[in-house]
């Protein structure tokens, strides 16, 4: 173990990078309250989504390679701002009309249009913790509004009256003109309306722990215990409050976060604690290279992404380049997937420098398991869509013949990525699958690996099947990968695919031989 924590202290990895700084806090004298807090934050006014499986997922890294490195205790926290005002009705809730009249009430006042829970906040926590277990997530949950109302933030708020001028200053200096007239980091929660109110402040009254604000619908002067949960304050604010309150030594969150940053960290030091570390990741791409976001529905779901592949290959995702915007679409699965295999098979021969830097151990915490996938999901596609699969079991057919020892149950990966497949196929590239005809030297090429292939009488061999292949275009191609391109599209009607060798060691000698005669008479151009 002293290796591995060795390694770690070393290791280029991001989340040991990560781990390594947070570990520097604390380089003179143990945290006094005795663990590292880790925090991740949650807005619940719809349903979790993928960004925030990639912010808990990251952080569980960072958390994982702490432990590695350190033996000081760890807590990490999934935080609900589940007081905060409903601002608009989503859409995609039944009834959605019945939500109107409580608007800027805060979601776990608002009732639960889904008739399940006892607010509409309660609802969205519960999905958020029904995902993150979903996941095997270790974490603690907190709600804004349990927060505030049991008294847990009122010493923050007592000592950010006492600070308000000078967590004023910092805020007015982000603010527009006209923003400052009205603004105030406290909100105030109506008595009787139960609304959030955005109102600016006629008294902030440090010593008794009140604020006077009117009523913006009688006009009366109203005056609120700034504890107890009758008073919340203003996002930004918060946040940084929210840090000094718990403690947090880390949070890390999107891009479109780091212009306040700055404004985090002061409020957070003026409140009495030491800005937290940062961990800025870049936001995700669509397709298209535009941002993913919720309200525009681009890009990949959660479900959609566990539709098609297992949520290690997602996980896989979120490690590779975390600072890097990057694409994620439906095209991006299969490749996740296969990286994510080869990395299992590459840990079991690699050293502990090696295993810290392997995105595998990150994704598993160090219990990395084997794996058991025989034939890359690459080359399932290309088997599901020449053999027009429908179901797993046709694809059973050939990796058992490629794999007679191979079952579902011994082989539980390998089954779980041939239903993936079938799935993927028939979604995606069935619908855009173009075949050609071949040129006058492709034909040609095709029909000698025909013959080739026809008094070929060894075993379903990779190697052997390959350098057949291979042979055949080496003559005919220069650059060879014109022969490559040329199998795909002909064959396969894709623009690029599996070693060659290998998809027919998995489809058959004669089942490719047959493939070559119905692509030289042209039915596949016609499917």
């Amino acid at each position: 173990m002293a290796k591995m924590t060795e390694a770690g202290m070393t290791s280029k990895a991001w989340p040991f990078e990560e781990a390594r700084r947070i570990l520097k806090r604390y380089e003179k004298a143990p945290p006094e309250k005795g663990f590292v807090l880790f925090e991740t934050g949650y807005g619940p006014s719809g349903l979790p989504h993928i960004g925030t499986f990639g912010e808990v997922a990251r952080t569980t890294m960072i958390r994982r390679a702490f432990q590695e490195i350190s033996d000081i205790p760890t807590r990490l926290i999934c935080f609900s701002d589940d007081l905060d005002g409903m601002r608009k009705v989503p859409g995609n809730v039944p009834n959605p009309d019945a939500l109107q009249e409580h608007l800027q009430k805060p979601l776990t006042s608002v009732p639960d249009p889904f008739e399940k829970f006892e607010s509409f906040g309660h609802h969205n926590n519960a999905m958020l913790r029904r995902f993150l277990d979903t996941f095997g997530f270790e974490y603690e949950f907190i709600s804004a509004t349990e927060f505030y109302a049991s008294g847990k933030f009122d010493e923050v708020l007592l000592r950010a009256a006492e600070k308000y001028d000078e967590i004023m200053a910092v805020m007015l200096k982000s603010l527009r003109e006209e923003r400052q007239q009205t603004y105030s980091i406290f909100l105030p929660i109506h008595p009787e309306t139960g609304r959030v109110l955005y109102v600016p402040m006629k008294k902030v009254d440090a010593a008794e722990g009140t604020i006077t604000f009117d009523d913006p619908e009688s006009g009366a002067e109203m005056t609120l215990p700034l504890t107890g949960g009758n008073v919340k304050l203003q996002w930004k604010p918060d946040f940084g409050a929210r840090w000094a309150a718990l403690e947090v030594d880390f949070e890390m969150y999107g891009k479109d976060h780091s212009t306040n940053t700055p404004i985090y960290d002061s409020i957070c030091r003026i409140l009495g604690w030491k800005a937290p570390e940062h961990f800025t990741y870049e936001l995700f791409l669509d397709e298209n290279g535009q941002k993913i976001s919720k309200s525009s529905g681009n890009g990949v779901s959660i479900d959609e992404w566990l539709t098609y592949a297992s949520a290690e290959s997602l996980s896989y995702f979120m490690y590779q380049k975390p600072k890097t915007a990057k694409r994620m679409h439906f095209d991006v699965i299969p490749k996740a997937v296969d990286e994510y295999h080869q990395q299992l098979r590459a840990y079991v021969d690699q050293d502990d420098k090696a295993r810290l830097n392997n995105p595998v151990w990150h994704i598993h915490g160090g219990d990395v398991p084997e794996s058991k996938m025989l034939v890359p999901f690459s080359m399932l596609l290309n088997l599901a869509s020449v053999s027009q699969a429908e179901d797993k079991d046709q694809l059973w057919g050939f990796i058992q013949r490629y794999a007679p020892d191979a079952t579902p149950q011994s082989n539980p990966d390998m089954d779980q990525a041939a239903g993936f497949a079938v799935r993927y196929f028939n979604d995606f590239v069935k619908p855009k699958r173009t075949f050609r005809l071949p040129t006058d030297l492709e034909r040609e090429a095709l029909e000698a690996l025909r013959d080739e292939l026809k008094a070929y009488d060894g075993a379903l061999d990779d190697e052997a099947l390959q350098s057949i292949v291979y042979s055949v275009g080496r003559d005919r191609f220069d650059p060879l990968r014109a022969w490559f391109t040329a199998l795909y599209e002909v064959l396969l009607g894709a623009s690029q695919g599996p070693r060659f060798g290998g998809f027919i060691a998995l489809y058959g000698v004669d089942e490719t031989v047959a493939l070559i005669d119905q692509a030289l008479a042209g039915e596949l151009v016609k499917d």
